[in-house]
């Protein structure tokens, strides 16, 4: 198992700060927002991919790959039924492909509550279908690249649209492409009405893309009530072992200490990352 941090908590800490803290507390790997890198993707010069690549790979570590896909431009949503939106929209996610291919990433987590919320006057079935031809436009490009999209189920505290890791499958098989898989986080599958190492079970490792390990409180792991003994257990008997990767919504006390705190509590379960 590797374990990987989410660049946005550290703000406007250059990336090679955050690389160097990432490295000098045992992880693995950076996951990046591209929105901290410019407003938007288009924006980011090859220079500055470069940069970012090398500022990763000098402190030993691997870019994971991108999530917050659509948190900026404005003006992008994968499931409108205005057709120029979702044209921007699907346009703006192959360039996203490109850049995470440029960064040395392998995956892309599609979140993005906002953006994927029904519209006035649309169907489940209706938002599920430009989900998926939106998504299936895409997966040969991905597939190209070497890359994997997946795709997150979110609370209905955040969206209408994909709340349980089942919906997520749903969409997932209609699509049947290998380039696009289930998205599992904590946080998420803590408000579904299983247990979280049930929600886990009910995949399979070859259906998984990508983990993102923190607390329903919105901390990282081990920094709430939520006990990660099943849940490792859960990971462990579906045969999950590539990135376990700490996404958080709270920033204090301060990005460091619960970086330190998470990879801490993650090692009582994966010592020495395996």
């Amino acid at each position: 198992m590797k374990f990987s941090l989410c660049n946005e908590m550290f703000e406007d800490v250059p990336m090679a700060e955050i690389c160097a803290t990432a490295s000098r507390l045992g992880y693995h790997g950076i996951e990046i927002a591209p929105f901290t890198l410019a407003p938007s993707a288009d924006e980011i010069t090859p220079e500055q991919r470069k940069d970012v690549r090398t500022a990763i790979e000098d402190h030993g570590l691997e870019t994971v790959g991108l999530h917050w896909l659509f948190a900026g431009p404005t003006g992008l949503h994968m499931t409108t039924t205005d057709d120029k939106i979702w044209g921007r929209t699907r346009d703006y996610l192959s360039c996203l492909l490109d850049l995470c291919s440029d960064l040395g990433g392998k995956i892309l987590v599609l979140g993005s509550p906002k953006q994927r919320s029904l519209v006035e006057g649309q169907t489940q079935d209706g938002a599920r279908q430009r989900a998926v031809d939106l998504l299936g436009s895409v997966t040969d490009q991905a597939g190209q690249l070497g890359l994997t999209i997946c795709l997150e189920p979110l609370s209905p505290v955040e969206t209408d649209f994909i709340n349980t890791v089942a919906q997520g499958m749903e969409v997932v098989r209609q699509v049947n492409h290998p380039s696009l898989k289930i998205h599992l986080d904590v946080k998420a599958m803590c408000s579904e009405a299983n247990a979280v190492p049930d929600v886990i079970r009910s995949v399979r490792s070859g259906d998984i893309g990508h983990f993102h390990v923190n607390d329903a409180n919105l901390y990282g792991p081990g920094m709430g009530d939520v006990d990660y003994g099943p849940i490792a257990e859960a990971i462990k008997d579906v045969g999950w072992d590539k990135w376990l990767s700490v996404e958080v919504f709270k920033y204090d006390p301060d990005p460091e200490t619960i970086a330190r705190k998470s990879i801490e509590y993650l090692r009582k379960f994966w010592p020495n990352g395996d």
